[in-house]
């Protein structure tokens, strides 16, 4: 978030805190009328809050290009695994066989 975006945060969280003190006061005094009105307008100042917010999230678009290069990255790491792996179980056939040409050998 940029320091104008978080400078507009705080002005809409104070402007939402500060009404709802409003409402509290209004509601003591038994005005409900204007405490409604400090309740809605304490409601649209969450609501530019949360928009805010929402707007400085990354979205999906933007880790895209991030996402597809470490998944590269793992399916390159992966294809590694798999052919050591492959090259251990060609090692581990070929001591089987030599173990059993040895067994016959002896017979």
């Amino acid at each position: 978030m940029t320091r104008r975006g978080k400078i507009w945060l705080a002005v809409a969280t104070l402007f939402s805190a500060g009404n709802l003190v409003g409402a509290g006061f209004a509601v003591t005094m038994g005005e409900q009328l204007h405490a409604m009105t400090h309740v809605a307008l304490a409601f649209v100042g969450a609501l530019v809050a949360w928009q805010l917010v929402a707007r400085s999230r990354p979205s999906d678009v933007d880790r895209a290009p991030a996402v597809d290069a470490r998944l590269e990255n793992l399916q390159i790491a992966v294809d590694a695994v798999a052919i050591e792996v492959e090259r251990i179980g060609e090692a581990q056939r070929f001591s089987a066989q030599l173990r059993a040409e040895r067994v016959h050998a002896k017979r």
